[in-house]
């Protein structure tokens, strides 16, 4: 099973968050990727862009954050962080 911890950050506070549980027998990657569109879904947001360097501290540290250089629309925080909390 894998959760997710998907968080919206302003000010270093915490304004919002929600944890997505899968327990499909999909790839991680899959899982990682649904879990990302369901937590968009439930902040209504677009799908940010995976950059390089999501992608390197992801595969480290399984946590990461997405800035505004990674939505293409604006938004009204300042970063959205993922955390893989159980696996």
């Amino acid at each position: 099973m894998l959760r997710l911890w998907g968080k919206e950050f302003k000010d270093n506070r915490m304004i919002r968050d929600t944890v997505v549980c899968d327990d499909t027998d999909d790839t991680r990657t899959h899982k990682i990727f649904h879990a990302l569109d369901t937590i968009c879904y439930e902040f209504d947001l677009s799908k940010p862009i995976w950059l390089d360097s999501n992608i390197e501290e992801f595969k480290r540290h399984d946590k990461t954050r997405f800035y505004q250089d990674n939505f293409v629309d604006s938004i009204d925080f300042d970063y959205l962080e993922i955390h893989i909390i159980e696996e």
